[in-house]
Order: C-alpha cells, then sequence, then structure tokens
C-alpha cells in the first residue's frame, strides 16, 4: 500500500482554506478512482515551539500504479487544479509506502 500525503502550512485566512477544503476539496479528493482511504487531520502543536504546519492529509492506494493511475485520471486532475487554485503557495506533496508491522 501507498499513500499520497499533502502537508499544508497556514493559510492566512484559515476560515476561508477550511471551508474550501472541506465543501470542494475534499469532495474531489473521494471521487478519485482507487482511493482506499483518506485521513485528515488538523495539526495541533509540535513538541518544541509553534507548528509550521496548519492541515496534513493522507490518501491510501493499493500501489504506486494504482496512485498514478488515480492522479492521471480526471477526477485526479480535477483535484490537481481545485489544489493549485486554493493552496498551490500552501502545501507539499510526497509519497509513502506503508510497512507492515
Amino acid at each position: 500500500m501507498v499513500k499520497l500525503i499533502a502537508l499544508y502550512r497556514a493559510p492566512e485566512d484559515p476560515s476561508s482554506f477550511d471551508r474550501h477544503y472541506e465543501e470542494v476539496h475534499t469532495p474531489l479528493i473521494r471521487k478519485m478512482p482507487g482511493l482506499r482511504k483518506l485521513e485528515v487531520a488538523r495539526i495541533t502543536g509540535a513538541p518544541i515551539g509553534e507548528p509550521k504546519h496548519y492541515l496534513i492529509a493522507e490518501m491510501y492506494f493499493d500501489s504506486q500504479d494504482a496512485l498514478d493511475a488515480s492522479m492521471a485520471s480526471a477526477e485526479g486532475k480535477a483535484a490537481a487544479r481545485d489544489l493549485m487554485g486554493f493552496a498551490g503557495n500552501l502545501v507539499t506533496m510526497f509519497y509513502a509506502e506503508v510497512k507492515s508491522e
């Protein structure tokens, strides 16, 4: 299993960001083919100092091929366009392989 991780820095207008993320962006993500699970968490603190990030989203897929196909789909492209429009300057994205225990 792999996951696509989106890590967001704090937006200038958190309430506007939250509204768009919940009402527009999340429904687009949920339409992506092959998505097995979506976890979204608000960053509430850090061990030392103030956290540099605001939100983390983790999108789980069966394999890298499934993730790649999802990103290349019409639904994946729509989610990417929306992301760049409202948070392109706030987000860092990366892939991670999920290891079994």
